[in-house]
């Protein structure tokens, strides 16, 4: 590849879709507008509807193109439109879920459904080579007591300490809603919905690439998680907004040598097969029974730093 990897390209899409080989990205995701007249800075977001397809199909045969046999493509946008994108997209990968993010809060409106949540579209390049990784998130607990939010109906005892597999429905991570949080960009999505995206597909070192990166939020979450990124930006405000955040952003902190997403202080997302060694790193209730009363807690990290310390002698 001619292009050099960490970077942000300020460019349209479809100036640097072409100059990346084919079957050379282990990740693609893609954030495009909506086509909703959002007020970006310097693109247009009131196409007609055959049009917004057209441009859509172009940006998602060049997804596929450039991703490797093992590796995977994500779309993020509204129901109305993936469905277009996942027709187009399965007659040339092979799909594997449709993820329900519910983080979606419009207006009320009479005459619909209230839309409560966002499509993720996960497609692999090829079915018989595809990677992918079971991963888990954290059960759901009452934020005042600390009780379990679902009732299992006797079967706490099989549970497993961490939390439960994922599913297509996640209920778990929310948008960006606090002004100091938010950059200028109107579509701005939370790190560890990405990192959660490249925990489930990627490995250290892999690359990942967005063709409509913003103000850097999967540049980000590949960096933090010791993957390489590639994305391309035209709006000059965005793009420099994303190049400092990028540069101030810092590698995840490891349990045991094992990649993990944290937000506020707490793993959301864990790999399946990385829980046994993560384990030795929590504190967790001496019976299974037990795990509705007592919170799985990190141990502090004196403890957590002499742990990695004496494994990496």
């Amino acid at each position: 590849m001619n292009l050099k990897l960490n970077k942000i390209i300020k460019d349209n899409q479809e100036e640097v879709f072409p100059l990346i080989p084919d079957d050379s990205i282990d990740m693609t995701f893609a954030d495009p507008p909506f086509n909703l007249k959002k007020l970006y800075n310097t693109y247009s977001d009131n196409l007609s509807e055959d049009k917004y397809i057209k441009w859509t199909n172009k940006w998602l045969s060049e997804m596929v193109r450039i991703t490797k046999p093992t590796g995977s493509i994500f779309v993020h946008n509204i129901p109305k439109w993936a469905i277009y994108h996942s027709h187009y997209l399965s007659s040339i990968a092979d799909f594997k879920n449709w993820i329900s993010w519910r983080a979606l809060s419009g207006p009320p409106n009479s005459r619909t459904l209230h839309p409560t949540h966002y499509a993720i579209l996960f497609f692999a390049k090829d079915k018989k080579q595809h990677k992918t990784y079971v991963c888990r998130r954290p059960h759901l607990r009452c934020r005042k007591c600390n009780v379990l939010q679902k009732d299992y109906g006797g079967k706490k005892k099989v549970l497993h300490r961490f939390g439960p597999m994922l599913g297509d429905v996640w209920i778990d991570l929310f948008r960006v809603r606090h002004k100091k949080h938010r950059d200028s960009h109107p579509c701005q999505l939370p790190i560890h919905l990405l990192e959660r995206l490249i925990l489930m597909t990627t490995d250290e070192n892999d690359i990942v690439f967005d063709p409509f990166i913003g103000t850097g939020t999967t540049a980000i979450a590949a960096k933090r998680l010791g993957r390489n990124f590639l994305g391309c930006e035209k709006d000059l405000d965005y793009y420099n907004i994303a190049n400092e955040k990028i540069k101030n952003a810092k590698p995840q902190k490891k349990i045991n040598g094992k990649w993990v997403s944290w937000h506020l202080g707490k793993v959301v997302t864990l790999r399946e097969e990385d829980w046994d060694d993560i384990s030795r790193c929590y504190y967790l209730p001496d019976k299974p029974e037990d795990i509705d009363k007592i919170e799985i807690k990190l141990k502090s990290e004196l403890e957590f730093d002499m742990f990695e310390e004496n494994n990496n002698k």
